[in-house]
């Protein structure tokens, strides 16, 4: 196979995360005196970094964008972490991978204490050797700095210099993150993003569903 160890973002590529997080920004907006945000509005906050879409989408300051984020994980704790679910075909594409020997991984922009909780709620946990998020202390912020944990904590230097290990994800900060970490992404479609956005960035695939997998590695 020409990929060996598969690496898979959380939202968007398995679960479809976007109620959550719209309930969860909403709520941060709220407390700003920002109303009346459609879902295509909030659409951009699927994936990047919060405290920068923030700023970026609605100007705030860096102290406004850090209370912002501590407003949406105030909600998104009890109430916006399960309003997802998993994509059709993900599980079984998952139990298919590992059978066939692959190794499967999560590389994720969520903090790794919502990630936990979220593979475990769904039963997806079982399938993955290993999944990285980002740290609350802000060590890890970025996709490339996620990926290269994985990487250094299951020592697969060796398999990255090879050409082994893919990027799965839907948006185009995983392509991004991928190539400056020095390997391929894939671009799921069922996803957040589009076709265009992976052309933009380059993206090495595309997929249309879960079971396409296949004929990428």
């Amino acid at each position: 196979m020409k990929f060996t160890h598969l690496f898979f973002d959380l939202d968007g590529t398995l679960t479809p995360s976007a109620p959550g997080i719209f309930a969860s920004v909403r709520y941060a907006l709220e407390k700003f005196s920002i109303t009346g945000q459609t879902d295509a509005q909030l659409m951009p906050f699927v994936g990047p970094p919060l405290v920068d879409s923030f700023s970026k989408f609605y100007g705030f300051s860096h102290e406004d964008s850090l209370e912002a984020v501590r407003l949406y994980r105030e909600f998104y704790t009890d109430r916006g972490i399960f309003m997802n679910g998993v994509y059709d075909g993900i599980p079984e594409a998952l139990e298919e991978l590992k059978a066939a020997g692959l190794h499967l991984y999560v590389a994720t922009g969520k903090p790794e204490h919502f990630m936990v909780r979220i593979l475990e709620h769904y039963d997806l946990a079982k399938y993955f050797e290993f999944a990285g998020g980002t740290d609350l202390a802000g060590t890890r912020k970025s996709k490339s700095q996620t990926i290269n944990f994985v990487i250094a904590h299951k020592n697969l230097e060796e398999e990255r210099k090879a050409g082994k290990i893919l990027m799965i994800g839907d948006r185009e900060h995983d392509v991004i993150g991928a190539h400056e970490s020095g390997i391929k992404c894939a671009g799921a479609l069922w996803g957040y993003g589009s076709r265009e956005e992976f052309e933009k960035c380059s993206c090495d695939f595309l997929i249309e569903k879960p079971k396409d997998i296949f004929s990428v590695i």
